[in-house]
């Protein structure tokens, strides 16, 4: 169990959920399972035939089973012998992974279970009936490990277990009528009604909110408990401000006071600043580094690409102006620097000359030391590991504050799950100026002719003077662009992960778009270029520059232009393969262009069919500009257990039950009764047994992870 199931204590066994019931009486659809997938299933066997195999010695026995409608055929190899057991009318519970042979689906040597029909005759009519309807708990299991199995080891468990402590207040557990801990953990095992493992569920399901949310809260107040240098803002934040030519959002004046309120404060501050697409995020951030400079401290801006580095540095120097940058010396550090520039970089870092470094991961490494780290800005915080974002705080003498920033909105019950133990600043409001963004989905399963549309779109947009975007999922046939969002991430699950998304086609990569680009009519003249993770960084900082300045009219690109890039001038994006993004990439995406004075122009183009999921995904991104209506939409679209992704792991919230789609109204209740019993005991010496349920649950590795932010 260990090995496929991650199985290794009493506690794991106990909290490996049956995910769903099945019923003796109750047949399994067999026309909906999915090919190549393990499934358990409860089905009746119609037929059983043994013959001879055609070419060697033996035999295959066959039994085709049936949920009353469809047939499903149990392949057995020189077993002739489960004829006796696998009779006509005989019902039970089959496991294994569907396959097709011949264009029928097959299970080849499944694991089964059959119900005991003798048993059944003997009962009385209402005790047979009762016996049929019981819900029999069908577990996630392996090809090695099959569900009934673990079932009967939960039984043993069950039946040897001594009393248990239950980690949810009795006062709380009473004003919600839960079940105590001890009886909802027998009923979800082994309920004999439906309603008794509905209630067992109702119960663990807010217990596992309330654990977790107290661990958030607990963990937020040993943040408070740190020792950090207070910054207050002065001169330099008034000249930068009074040399701004135009006027700060509301959001962002909100947001800014916030932040500097708390680096006022003589604790850590650890705020998450979600913002949308445009919105100003960067600034609000750059007025905080500026509150910091004013005491001598430096801040750290960490950013997930070369290309995104390189941006940030050359709009912080223009945006600070020749004075301010002179006197703040910002400062670039990546992997790809030159020896000697690298050299010089690294000077002016631990020399504290540089107020202020940008960088990519090549600021987390022993050559990169500080004077005073002040503040940490970490910019599109999902693309980097809690580890790479400690690494980076320790190299400050006093906890550095930390400045988080996100352009993927966050849905509430999200936040309080994932980023439960920080502060939350949200900027919807745009500068004004910007232009709107029209988006269109361009359907190439009902209208293939629609292509040579686009590219005679694109045309237009180019002949008044215009650049734009053309982004595709992979590089070439072979590579997919590496540093997009991670699977799971807010907002990206990938069309290639839905069950619905058909069978694997090819997808548009750079290599073969760019030269198709390059020989179409319509184009002719025009200078395409290509831009990938794999270039060089110096070939993509210059190429990027070569775009801004309108020496390229059209950039072939992956996700690598996704964040970050601010080209006044690109009025147009098309995303071939819309349907391979998540949504917040979509948006992410549509958001390099309308940032001038012209308006925005987005073509999504797919080939997935109408009502699959991943059609719906970028339908939903072209129906609204608006980030937080689409995180919503989003998470309404996701399936179960993809929410969270990779925000999971070291036992932040690897979640059983709960499921943030679904049960924000629990997590909230279940937060605010956490927070009403930090409050009165934030020790938790009344309450031993919440304290042994945050000890289990944060062990020495899923602590650490927990102060990681």
């Amino acid at each position: 169990m260990q090995r496929g199931l991650g199985l290794v204590t009493v506690g794991d066994l106990m909290t490996h959920y049956p995910r769903r019931y099945a019923r003796r009486g109750e047949l399994t659809a067999l026309a909906q399972l999915p090919l190549d997938e393990a499934v358990t299933i409860v089905a009746e066997v119609r037929e059983v035939r043994n013959r001879p195999m055609r070419n060697k010695r033996g035999s295959i026995l066959e039994v085709s089973i049936s949920d009353g409608t469809g047939i499903l055929t149990l392949t057995f190899f020189n077993q002739a012998w489960r004829a006796t057991e696998l009779s006509p009318g005989v019902r039970g519970i089959f496991a294994g992974k569907v396959g097709q042979y011949r264009g029928t689906r097959q299970l080849a040597h499944p694991d089964y279970e059959l119900f005991d029909r003798e048993a059944l005759e003997l009962k009385k009519p209402e005790q047979a009936k009762a016996w049929a309807e019981q819900p029999i708990p069908i577990y996630p299991a392996t090809s090695t490990v099959a569900s009934w199995q673990i079932q009967k080891a939960v039984e043993v468990v069950l039946d040897t277990l001594g009393p248990l402590e239950d980690p949810v207040p009795d006062a709380v557990g009473r004003d919600r009528e839960l079940l105590p801990f001890a009886k909802a953990l027998e009923l979800v095992h082994r309920p004999t009604l439906d309603s008794e493992w509905r209630a067992a569920r109702d119960a663990l399901r807010f217990q596992e909110a309330f654990v977790l949310q107290s661990a958030l809260l607990q963990q937020r107040q040993k943040q408070r408990e740190s020792e950090a240098v207070a910054r207050n803002s002065g001169s330099l934040l008034e000249e930068f401000d009074a040399a701004l030519p135009f006027v700060l959002t509301g959001d962002q004046q909100t947001v800014g006071e916030q932040i500097f309120h708390d680096l006022a404060e003589p604790v850590p501050m650890n705020r998450l600043v979600q913002g949308e697409v445009g919105s100003g995020k960067t600034l609000v951030a750059l007025r905080a580094m500026l509150a910091v400079a004013q005491s001598g401290g430096q801040s750290a801006l960490l950013a997930p690409t070369e290309v995104l580095a390189h941006q940030h540095f050359r709009s912080i120097v223009r945006t600070l102006g020749p004075d301010l940058a002179a006197r703040l010396r910002p400062t670039l550090i990546t992997g790809q620097l030159p020896a000697a520039e690298r050299k010089k970089a690294l000077l002016a870092t631990v020399s504290g000359a540089s107020r202020i470094v940008i960088g990519t991961h090549a600021l987390l490494g022993d050559a990169v030391s500080f004077v005073d780290l002040g503040l940490v800005v970490v910019d599109e915080q999902h693309r980097f590991g809690v580890d790479q974002r400690e690494a980076l705080r320790l190299k400050g003498a006093k906890p550095p504050h930390v400045l988080v920033l996100t352009a993927t909105p966050i849905p509430r019950t999200v936040a309080m799950t994932v980023f439960g133990d920080l502060d939350i600043s949200s900027i919807a409001e745009l500068p004004a100026g910007r232009q709107p963004i029209s988006s269109h989905v361009v359907p190439l399963a009902e209208k293939p002719g629609w292509v040579s549309r686009i590219w005679q779109r694109l045309a237009e947009e180019l002949a008044v003077g215009r650049q734009g975007f053309v982004v595709c999922p992979a590089i070439d046939a072979k590579t997919p662009e590496s540093g997009g969002e991670p699977s799971g991430a807010p907002g990206s699950t990938a069309a290639s992960e839905d069950a619905d998304a058909g069978p694997p086609r090819p997808i548009a990569n750079v290599s073969e778009v760019l030269a198709s680009l390059r020989s179409n009519a319509v184009l002719a003249g025009k200078r395409i270029e290509a831009l990938h993770g794999k270039l060089p960084s110096g070939e993509k900082d210059e190429l990027m520059r070569a775009f801004a300045a309108g020496d390229i009219d059209v950039l072939v690109a992956t996700t690598v232009i996704e964040v970050g890039v601010d080209v006044p001038n690109a009025s147009v994006m098309v995303v071939l393969d819309a349907d391979r993004f998540g949504v917040s990439q979509l948006h992410q995406l549509r958001g390099r262009v309308g940032r001038g004075g012209v308006p925005g122009l987005c073509l999504f183009v797919t080939a997935a069919e109408v009502e699959s999921l991943a059609r719906e995904r970028v339908e939903a991104v072209a129906s609204t500009l608006d980030g937080f209506e689409l995180a919503n939409k989003d998470l309404e679209l996701r399936r179960e257990g993809d929410v969270l992704g990779g925000m999971q792991s070291g036992g932040r919230s690897s979640l059983k039950l709960l499921r943030v789609a679904n049960d924000g109204q629990i997590i909230m209740e279940a937060r605010e009764a956490a927070q009403a019993l930090l409050a009165s005991d934030p020790t938790l010496a009344n309450h031993p047994a919440l304290a042994e349920a945050l000890r289990r649950r944060l062990d020495a590795r899923a602590e650490a992870f927990l102060g990681k932010n």
